[in-house]
């Protein structure tokens, strides 16, 4: 076996994995492998934010648009905890990140000594946010350690994980051997669980189903929007899976999202197929549920929230050709796509007559940009609004932070999408509040060349809590209103564009922001407006 550092045996296992692309912040305990990527520079990329925050956000959006790894490392301590936040995002939207942390000297474990940067017990941190973690302290271990990483990542619900190698151990040398990437297979798939299902979906007069983002983690659009087809059945998507089937396509609802059209769908159904979702409503009827027939890598998520009829464990994509394959006798469905329409039209009109001004702009959005422009969908009024009015036809196009609804995620994600997607426009929805968690990666924009989009809309306040005073706290204001930079100085200080706008004039903005080649920071004023979880009428 050759002998290598701990660092040397980390950069060679990463890249026989398969990374290209690493993003890291320095310090002290990490420095041996970032002198092992300087030997890698040319075929592994180190990208080094301004924050650690930045990392993981950045590893999560180049791991949600491209369906591959992202990594991210940073320094024990306080370099692991700012990257938290990151991390615990990719947890909620099952994306496969993966965090190497750095640690205290292998001899000062567990002694409480006041290392620099020292956590007792750091990876107990860790647990609720990761699917698996681990601390080597050998040089031999790291190559299989890694490995084990990436199959934990490429198996079942891809969750992160986080592995921590103490910098002696970077340092040491030994004889150790890199291990050849795997190809993964996905569970057996019980064949009688499928045939049950395809002879009660067969039998169904007014069968629905809901998709959520485990069909795109699995590739599995095709063989959804086929087997919609043929059974005529509606499709409602989620904040994950939207573009899944496209928008346009005529069997397509809308999303499931705070107000939503899985109500009026749910009364119309005799069976439901839910494929790769947890299956979380907001304020549905459980008396009258369906018969549930739930699909999910993640054996643990079938009939947790509804009593499930038939509940199977399997990838999307091979579960959804399955059922395709039993169900090829069925012909002659009658057109549902009427019905769809009609529906869809009327759930859609609604919102636009609750928020017309949030609609025209995203109706905007979606005319200036590509149809596969990577949209982030910021925790902010018109990222709230997109998730049930943005247009999207494409997976992999829109991202968001699921249940987590981490503020300030959305312009470090977008850099992490475009890095992945340099061919692509790729546009983060922020607030003014959310976009100041992180203006300092404008740096990092520059410095890479990543030609994001940050539009920040620009309010003075954090909107939603402002509007829940107006409305809710007799306007009793605290806490909520913002002292703000002037962008347009903050944008020419970072070496980046900078435009100024109102939503009238926010067409012709967007598609010159869109044209420059370089990133930019498009301002766009608006007024404090209603967020959809506190609809006044």
């Amino acid at each position: 076996m050759p002998k290598m550092t701990g660092a040397e045996a980390l950069t060679r296992q990463l890249r026989s994995e398969g990374v290209d692309t690493v993003f890291a912040l320095p310090g002290v305990q990490i420095m041996n492998a970032f002198d092992a990527f300087y030997e890698h520079r040319n075929a592994m990329r180190l990208v080094h934010t301004r924050h650690e925050q930045a990392t993981t956000y950045m590893a999560d959006g180049y791991a949600k648009t491209s369906g591959k790894v992202g990594v991210a490392m940073v320094v024990p301590g306080p370099g692991a905890l700012n990257a938290a936040a990151g991390l615990g995002t990719a947890y909620a939207s099952s994306s496969p990140v993966l965090l190497i942390s750095g640690q205290i000297a292998s001899a000062s474990l567990g002694r409480r000594r006041g290392e620099l940067h020292e956590i007792e017990e750091q990876l107990d941190v860790f647990k609720p946010i990761t699917k698996w973690n681990h601390r080597v302290t050998r040089v031999e271990e790291i190559p299989e350690a890694i490995h084990e990483a990436f199959r934990q990542l490429n198996t079942g619900r891809p969750r992160p994980v986080e592995l921590e190698i103490p910098p002696d151990t970077l340092a040491e040398s030994a004889s150790t051997s890199i291990i050849a990437a795997e190809v993964h297979s996905s569970p057996a798939i019980d064949p009688s669980q499928i045939e049950k299902a395809a002879q009660l979906l067969a039998k169904a007069e007014r069968p629905a189903i809901i998709a959520g983002g485990g069909t795109v983690t699995a590739g599995a659009s095709r063989e959804l929007v086929a087997l919609a087809e043929l059974l005529q059945s509606p499709v409602v998507t989620n904040q994950q899976s939207k573009g899944i089937i496209p928008d346009e396509h005529p069997l397509h609802l809308g999303v499931n999202y705070i107000i939503t059209p899985v109500e009026a769908l749910l009364q119309k159904t005799d069976v439901l197929l839910c494929v790769g979702t947890r299956l979380f409503f907001r304020d549905v009827d459980t008396n009258e549920m369906p018969k549930i027939i739930h699909i999910d890598i993640d054996k643990q998520e079938i009939g947790k929230n509804f009593t499930t009829e038939i509940g199977i464990v399997a990838d999307a994509r091979e579960a959804l050709q399955r059922l395709l394959h039993e169900l090829d006798s069925v012909t002659g469905r009658a057109s549902r796509a009427q019905e769809v329409a009609e529906l869809r039209a009327a759930f859609r009109s609604s919102i636009r007559e609750i928020v017309p001004d949030q609609s025209a702009i995203i109706d905007v959005l979606r005319a200036e940009l590509d149809d596969d422009a990577i949209v982030i969908s910021g925790v902010t009024n018109l990222g709230y609004w997109s998730i049930i009015m943005m247009p999207v036809n494409q997976p992999r196009s829109f991202v968001t932070s699921s249940y987590f609804g981490t503020l300030g995620y959305a312009f470090p994600t977008a850099l992490g999408a475009k890095v992945a997607n340099p061919g692509r426009q790729v546009v983060a929805l922020c607030g003014d509040g959310g976009f100041l968690y992180s203006p300092q990666e404008l740096s990092t924009a520059a410095r890479y060349g990543i030609n994001v989009v940050a539009m920040v809309f620009n309010n003075n306040a954090y909107g939603a809590s402002r509007w829940d005073q107006i409305h809710r706290f007799d306007e009793h204001f605290i806490g909520t209103d913002l002292h703000n930079p002037d962008f347009m100085k903050l944008a020419e200080a970072y070496g980046v564009v900078g435009i100024r706008t109102r939503p009238d004039e926010l067409g012709a903005s967007l598609r010159e922001a869109l044209a420059t080649e370089a990133p930019v920071l498009l301002e766009v004023e608006v007024p404090i407006m209603m967020p959809p979880f506190q609809v006044v009428r």
